[in-house]
């Protein structure tokens, strides 16, 4: 079971737990109020979870390219979007 500290707790102990993640591995849940607004992981953690992103965003957009409809230039797309 992941560890759950308020922030309050967090702010008061904040070397202890940042060394309960990185060192010891655990993933703790911030809380406010009784609700988990923030997780902190290890560095390890966030790279897999981010090379995870990155595989799904690389799927959706080779899906996304074999999807039939017209090819816009990308400024044109981005005018039509307001940017």
């Amino acid at each position: 079971m992941t560890t759950k500290i308020s922030t309050a707790d967090a702010r008061k102990n904040f070397s202890n737990i940042v060394n309960r993640v990185s060192f010891g591995k655990e993933p703790i849940i911030l809380t406010r109020r009784g609700e988990d607004i923030a997780a902190l992981v290890g560095i390890d953690e966030l790279r897999l979870l981010q090379e995870l992103e990155d595989h799904i965003d690389i799927a959706d957009a080779i899906k996304a390219l074999k999807e039939p409809g017209e090819d816009i230039p990308a400024a044109q797309f981005w005018k039509k979007l307001g940017l």
